[in-house]
């Protein structure tokens, strides 16, 4: 057994969030945490809602409210989605919580102690006409390394190298058009050309990481400069510093907080269990493993900042210091990033209606034919679309006439000619062939969710499903119950194992299905352990109350074959997924036209 960290991105609290957000961060950690949990693992999944910076500070502003209360008000929605989704996080939490301020300020006290803090002169940018702070991601202009048109001020997503909105080639407030003004403001910097060596040692150990990822990450290393990690705005977390602390302008950098959520959450999680140190076990233990889930725009933050940040706490950069209380924090295992899933071709866009948040999706379909299109046909390692036609054919014809038939044949002839699981007779030789060929897949499809590949363990779980359906077919167990019924009881026991087999493959993909097949072959208890929405109090701040998704997954079978209990009874089953019709998608359509 192994304890893994599975991370998450942290979703931003501005907004609902839409189907693009978790083809890159959602499904592809709830599968590979339900995956380490049934290989016999002590998984931890942590993320929550992401509540500082400009964007919700702006857009409170210019609805007449407090930025908690919008950040309120997008948790409470992120969190009801999440938990629909059956994302099982062992702690889902927030950003704005005591615990994390907490744990916030005490890393960047350590690192600052440490000498990787470097306080610096220089110039930000104010409105002319207002004279308020201008934060850099709010600037944009064209980058002065690519030439790109649409640089942020603090990065450029086509090449993704950090800069200064000083740097910019024709600067433009996102906020009102106009030109910038630049003066002089004081900041502290992370210090990471004092970082970068054993930051280049950490990626030149990593293995099996995915190549893009990688040769992304190690570009980042090429001209590395400090960076900045307080800024000029009023909302987020003070810096725990005497003389920065009560300035109500200066506040850290929404990145800097943002990514020791991992940590905090993992010590809220902790003191929620009754054990505070439990945490200690994933962070301070080199044997550990931890997974950082996210899209490929996060990846700067993942493989170069919040890496830089746990050497200089950990005192391990050009300039030495001591480890801080949180003991010696282990470096990521992997990073793991997928790419852009678009829609109809294009980008995502909530301002021009090119959009389907989570909650409307699941409002009209199965969450597990959601989770399905992204497993099988998600941005894994390129981009990829959605299309509401791809997700119908996806929907039909392999869910339904798929895994749905095999399922629904399987149990409906146990039902009528049998009414249990019967015991295995003599095999024939296909029999034993049919479940060789379906144990040996628990290792091939284990791999590849292990390594990464979930597009390859999801393609190769409906292979064995298909295979499934061909011995259904060669054996044909409906023409035997009176020519010879002894033969027919021993096929069905055999296609019931393929099914139960198949279903334990299917359940890190479609946890909420695998509970509803489970059950169709008489089983009871829970196959698939879902998610719950708590309300809970801040554990450190009076008369606070918010939404977390918790969960006890303890009760997961193993990864691997369990054998059928001859005698259980199979009722009458249902269908398992539902079938869409041909008018769904030209009425998506026209309610994306019409939006």
């Amino acid at each position: 057994m192994s304890r893994i960290l599975s991370a998450v991105a942290w979703p931003y609290a501005n907004g609902p969030r839409h189907i693009g957000h978790v083809a890159g961060f959602g499904v592809p950690s709830d599968v590979f945490s339900r995956y380490m949990r049934l290989a016999g693992n002590d998984v931890l999944m942590v993320s929550g809602t992401d509540e500082h910076g400009t964007p919700i500070l702006v857009q409170a502003e210019g609805e007449g409210v407090s930025p908690q209360e919008l950040a309120d008000r997008y948790n409470r929605v992120i969190v009801e989605d999440l938990t629909q989704l059956g994302l099982s996080y062992d702690l889902f939490t927030r950003t704005t919580t005591g615990n994390h301020y907490a744990v916030a300020q005490a890393m960047f006290k350590a690192v600052h102690a440490n000498g990787y803090m470097l306080s610096e002169t220089t110039r930000g940018a104010i409105s002319p006409s207002t004279g308020r702070t201008l934060p850099d991601r709010y600037i944009e202009g064209t980058c002065p390394i690519c030439g790109y048109d649409g640089a942020r001020g603090d990065q450029c997503d086509n090449c993704g190298n950090q800069l200064d909105a000083i740097d910019l080639k024709n600067p433009v407030s996102r906020i009102n058009g106009e030109t910038p003004k630049f003066v002089e403001t004081e900041h502290f910097f992370l210090d990471l050309p004092a970082l970068v060596q054993p930051l280049t040692d950490w990626l030149g150990s990593r293995q099996g990481w995915r190549p893009n990822v990688m040769n992304f990450s190690k570009n980042l290393l090429v001209d590395v400069r400090p960076r900045a990690m307080t800024r000029d705005i009023d909302w987020g977390i003070p810096v725990p510093l005497e003389g920065w602390e009560d300035n109500p302008a200066k506040r850290l950098y929404v990145w800097f907080d943002a990514v020791i959520g991992y940590l905090s959450a993992s010590i809220e999680w902790a003191r929620r269990s009754g054990d505070p140190d439990a945490w200690r076990q994933w962070w301070n233990d080199p044997s550990a493993l931890s997974y950082y889930f996210m899209g490929k725009d996060n990846i700067t933050f993942h493989s170069q900042i919040w890496p830089g940040e746990l050497i200089a706490a950990n005192g391990r950069g050009a300039r030495g210091g001591s480890l801080s209380e949180f003991g010696d924090l282990q470096l990521p295992t992997e990073v793991v990033s997928s790419e852009f899933l678009t829609m109809e071709s294009a980008k995502f866009s909530s301002s021009r209606g090119h959009v389907i948040y989570v909650r409307d999706m699941l409002s009209r379909y199965q969450p597990d034919a959601l989770r399905y299109f992204i497993a099988v046909a998600g941005p894994e390692t390129s981009d990829a679309d959605f299309t509401w036609s791809e997700f119908k054919r996806r929907n039909n014809d392999e869910l339904v006439a798929g895994w749905g038939n095999l399922v629904n044949r399987t149990a409906s002839l146990l039902h009528k000619n049998v009414g249990e699981i019967p015991a295995l007779g003599e095999l024939a030789d296909v029999d034993r062939a049919a479940l060789a060929a379906s144990e040996a897949a628990f290792t091939t499809v284990g791999g590849h969710i292990r390594t990464q590949r979930q597009r390859a363990a999801i393609s190769e779980t409906m292979r064995v499903i298909g295979d499934a359906n061909k011995y259904l077919a060669d054996t044909a167990p409906w023409k035997l119950k009176n020519e010879d019924p002894q033969r027919m009881r021993t096929v069905l026991a055999v296609a019931a194992q393929l099914v139960s087999d198949a279903n334990t493959m299917m359940s890190p993909f479609l946890p909420h299905s695998a509970q509803k097949v489970h059950e169709a072959l008489g089983g009871t208890g829970v196959l698939a352990p879902m998610p719950q929405m708590n309300e809970v109090a801040d554990l450190d701040l009076a008369d606070r109350h918010y939404p977390v998704i918790q969960g006890d997954y303890t009760s997961v079978a193993g990864w691997g074959r369990t054998d059928l209990v001859a005698g259980t009874a199979v009722p009458a089953p249902s269908p398992i997924f539902q079938k869409l019709d041909d008018e769904m998608v030209e009425a998506e359509l026209e309610r994306m036209a019409d939006e």
